[in-house]
């Protein structure tokens, strides 16, 4: 059973970096097709896919966020992790790391961030 735990801080303050990490366990990062991504959820809004690294480490981003968002990955410990940078109180949500493995998805149970000061 594949499953994801997020980490990070909970409060962060406008015009700094946020990071969060994801660690995976029951399923490795490197295996071939599976991938790993960044999905938030603002206070009274949807859902926003934010990017994923695929298994190979390729990397893909949001439009929206790309100029912002890093999504980068430490084999040696099965994690991946997001940073979003110049953050402001707009990035305040939950923020959930998800896993594609076999065509199916597996969500962490999420991490709130808040940016304020």
């Amino acid at each position: 059973q594949v499953q994801l735990q997020e980490s990070g801080p909970g409060l962060v303050k406008p015009s700094q970096t946020l990071s969060l990490t994801c660690t995976v366990s029951g399923g490795s990062i490197t295996t071939s097709h599976f991938y790993w991504g960044w999905i938030r959820q603002p206070p009274g809004k949807g859902r926003e896919w934010m990017g994923a690294i695929a298994y190979d480490g390729d990397t893909y981003y949001s439009e929206s966020l790309k100029s912002r968002a890093s999504i980068s990955r430490d084999t040696s410990k099965n994690q991946f992790s997001l940073q979003l940078h110049s953050v402001t109180p707009e990035d305040t949500a939950m923020y959930y790391c998800k896993g594609r493995v076999w065509g199916r998805d597996y969500w962490g149970r999420g991490t709130q961030v808040t940016v304020s000061s």
